[in-house]
């Protein structure tokens, strides 16, 4: 059984997630994050970006709506947070659909410290160098053993990597944990797997040195048990009703509930 210390340190410290994410997630990323008990706050201005490191306590790469702006933004974020030691979370969206993500996600690892990277069965196939059918955002075809594409990410770029899916898989690329608990509503809302990212960051944020594999597990656990607790009474025509129930779930939901109602097993 999983110990669960990352909810309730996040609530209790209230740490400052910068996000650079897409136009699509912004307002879903900075709602969910005040409902976790974390503080958003969303720029994008590279000239802003060491300042920004200075006084936040984890930050969030999302590349959904790519601009060279943004991407300017995103190194010197990245950079600026590595050297005062602050988690980086990198959330590949799309990361095979065009050239510029590619380069893009390319160049990212190769020159920012990433303690958490998320994505789904696609996007994190991809950046291991799995062979792939997919396109946009979707898992899309073809996934065998997610946990061992997770794995292979992991030990590739040294970090802690989530394949978000119908059961969530996290690994450090030696321990690996499945988290079942999950609703098929959540890919009928746009954004559920960026404010993901966002969550993970803040649990970082909250966790030890050492710790980033247990902090994104529950990280995973808490936002899918959150999911599934939002889900209880609607049918897949209720998205809309799911979006803004998620976001109470996640306010309402505990450690103990983590502790009764979390699906995690070793893998």
């Amino acid at each position: 059984m999983m110990d669960f210390f990352c909810l309730n340190q996040v609530r209790a410290r209230n740490p400052l997630v910068h996000s650079i994410t897409n136009t699509v997630a912004a307002h879903f990323t900075a709602n969910g994050l005040l409902a976790v008990g974390a503080s958003p706050i969303m720029a994008n201005e590279a000239a802003e970006m060491a300042d920004m490191a200075a006084v936040c306590d984890a930050l969030l790469i999302n590349i959904g709506t790519l601009e060279q702006s943004t991407i300017a933004a995103m190194f010197a974020a990245g950079k600026a947070a590595n050297a005062r030691g602050i988690p980086v979370v990198l959330d590949p969206v799309g990361v095979a659909a065009t050239p510029l993500r590619r380069e893009t996600v390319a160049r990212l690892l190769e020159e920012v410290k990433f303690a958490a990277v998320r994505g789904n069965a696609a996007e994190i196939g991809f950046i291991a160098g799995e062979a792939w059918q997919g396109k946009g955002v979707d898992a899309g075809q073809g996934v065998k053993n997610a946990a061992r594409i997770a794995a292979a990410a992991a030990q590739k770029y040294q970090c802690t990597v989530a394949v978000s899916g119908e059961t969530d898989y996290v690994s450090d690329g030696l321990t690996a944990y499945a988290v079942k608990n999950h609703t098929p509503l959540f890919p009928k809302i746009t954004a559920s797997g960026c404010l993901l990212g966002a969550v993970i960051a803040a649990f970082l944020a909250a966790s030890a040195k050492g710790g980033e594999l247990a902090a994104v597990t529950e990280a995973c656990a808490f936002y899918a048990l959150a999911g599934e607790t939002a889900a209880q009474g609607l049918d897949c025509r209720q998205s809309g009703t799911f979006g803004v129930k998620l976001i109470d779930c996640l306010a309402m939901t505990t450690a103990q509930d983590l502790a009764d109602k979390a699906r995690i097993e070793a893998v």
